[in-house]
Order: structure tokens, then C-alpha cells, then sequence
């Protein structure tokens, strides 16, 4: 007599979900890829495209478009309290996405159909 072999593992769900730590490449000015490291706050959409919201990890952009720590920078922008900076990504602009820690997605609230008025009753 054998023994069934037991049922495959269940993959767990991909999701990218608001809170979740990322690291966004896009396509940057003069064909150069954009790497974006922080939250996932959710999507933004402006004029109908849909863009990817990002919570920067203490990273801001100097006078040449580079990355740089907010520690490194000078003058106004620097005193105005860059606690966070919110990136937003167009998605068709978007070449990869890391997924480097996994928010919980929040459970969805559903009403109890019982308690709703309905049509039957």
C-alpha cells in the first residue's frame, strides 16, 4: 500500500501592496535607468495615467539630477524638513519593480449581506 503523496505547497500571493518596501527602476532623462528605494504608498492617478507612489528612504536629488542623502544637501531644501519625499513613477515608465519586504494587505470590510436591505427578504 502507498501513501499519496502530500498536496504541493500553496504559493503565496503576489501582491504589491500599500506599505510594502520597494525598489522601483524607471526609465530616466538620457536613457539612463532611475532607481527609486522606499514605501509603496499606492497609485496616483494625474490626467488619467495611473503613476506608482513612493515613499523615498531619505534620498533627494541634487541640481544635476542625481541621487544624493538629504544630509549631503544645502540651502532652503534642506531646512524645510525632508522628513520624506513622495516619488511618483509613471507606470509605462517603469522597467522592474523589487518587492524587498511584503506589507500585509489589509482584510477587505465587506458588509453583512444579512444585515442590508434588500429586494428579498
Amino acid at each position: 500500500m502507498t501513501v499519496p503523496p502530500p498536496p504541493p505547497a500553496k504559493k503565496p500571493l503576489i501582491a504589491l501592496t500599500p506599505g510594502s518596501r520597494v525598489r522601483v527602476r524607471s526609465a530616466g532623462p538620457d536613457e539612463t535607468a532611475l532607481d527609486s528605494v522606499g514605501l509603496f504608498r499606492g497609485l496616483v492617478s494625474i490626467g488619467g495615467d495611473n503613476t506608482l507612489a513612493i515613499e523615498l528612504e531619505g534620498e533627494g536629488m541634487d541640481e544635476k539630477g542625481r541621487v544624493t542623502p538629504f544630509a549631503a544637501r544645502e540651502g532652503a531644501d534642506a531646512k524645510a524638513g525632508d522628513k520624506s519625499r513622495i516619488r511618483l513613477v509613471p507606470v509605462p515608465a517603469v522597467l522592474a519593480i523589487d518587492i524587498l519586504e511584503a506589507a500585509k494587505p489589509e482584510e477587505e470590510k465587506r458588509a453583512d449581506p444579512s444585515a442590508s436591505a434588500g429586494y428579498f427578504r
